[in-house]
């Protein structure tokens, strides 16, 4: 039996890989900053970091924040995770962070470069959006009496309980370094996937494409967040919807 720490283990990748490898028969620590025993602020690291770490075989790194903080808490992660002799540190990532320059992007990348040159053994995977991501964007937009979305963007969004598989799996795996990336079974323009979400939730809004402007988005428009060659996931965009929003009635 191998005992795994999984940081952010409460969110809603980490939750189910932490489900996936206790179905396994594995001792899972849940590290995130309010669950305990093992309540811990990566960002700021301390004694509770390192009680967590001890006698772990590895981690699976999932706690990150759109906010900030991801290269403080790994670099307190790595300290914890060299001092404790883990064997294996395992990462999630974005496909595009060394595409897309968006600030959260780029922090996912200077954490993918410190655990590179960390001296531990590690695999690093990276994962094009998640599902509920594209509805929270929509969600939001479909507040307004026309559904804006940005013109020209395409995605590939992934089911979350598939990486989360792809994640146990390495977990259990010896170290890969940089695996290959996965992405959902479509790319999809971001219109498109806009209507399906309007369809779902028998919302009647109009779809308006807007141009926007900035590196970052020419990075989204040229597709650098896409993994065309890797369209792994199985899972739909709307089946995802159908579970979510079936017989959902909208405005």
């Amino acid at each position: 039996m191998t005992t795994i720490l999984v940081t952010g283990g409460t969110g809603t990748l980490g939750r189910l890989v932490t489900e996936r490898l206790r179905a396994d028969g594995h001792e899972v620590r849940v590290l995130s900053r309010r669950s305990q025993p093992y309540a811990v602020d990566l960002r700021k690291g301390g004694p509770g970091l390192d009680e967590a770490v001890a006698g772990v075989d590895t981690i699976v790194h999932c706690a990150s924040s759109p906010g900030g903080g991801d290269e403080n808490a790994a670099a307190h992660l790595i300290a914890a995770a060299r001092k404790a002799g883990v064997g294996h540190l395992v990462y999630i990532s974005i496909v595009g962070v060394d595409q897309v320059p968006l600030r959260y992007y780029r922090s996912k990348l200077a954490v993918e470069r410190l655990i590179v040159e960390s001296g531990l053994a590690w695999t690093v995977l990276r994962a094009t959006q998640f599902h509920d991501l594209l509805v929270q964007l929509f969600q939001n937009v479909s507040k307004l009496p026309v559904m804006p979305v940005p013109a020209g963007v395409r995605d590939q969004p992934v089911e979350v309980a598939e990486v989360a598989d792809r994640l146990a799996e390495l977990a259990l795996a010896a170290p890969a370094g940089r695996v290959e990336d996965i992405g959902g079974p479509e790319v999809r323009t971001l219109d498109s996937l806009a209507r399906a979400y309007l369809a779902a939730t028998c919302r009647r809004r109009r779809v308006v494409k807007v141009p926007l402007w900035g590196k970052a988005y020419r990075g989204f428009c040229s597709g650098g967040h896409l993994a065309p060659g890797h369209t792994v996931g199985k899972g739909t965009f709307e089946e995802y919807l159908a579970r979510r929003f079936g017989g959902q009635r909208g405005v």
